[in-house]
């Protein structure tokens, strides 16, 4: 996947163990927070590869492998 940027859209193609929010003190969802197919927006980039992503139950924080840019 070409390097994202704030703004974007993305979808989800596959779903981490559990989801992280995107909050100022990150707390561990159940990955059956999102389903995969939702779209949502970049928000920010965060430390170790994760990704702020804004879909409509939240912001989540997820790698690049579980996303797809959506054209």
């Amino acid at each position: 996947m070409s390097e994202l940027k704030v703004g974007d859209r993305v979808r989800i193609i596959a779903l981490p163990p559990y989801l992280k929010t995107a909050d100022p003190m990150p707390m561990l969802r159940s990955a059956d927070s999102l389903m995969i197919g939702e779209e949502g927006t970049v928000i920010d980039r965060r430390p170790a590869g994760y990704w702020g992503i804004l879909f409509n139950q939240g912001a989540f924080l997820l790698e690049n492998k579980y996303l797809e840019l959506v054209s």
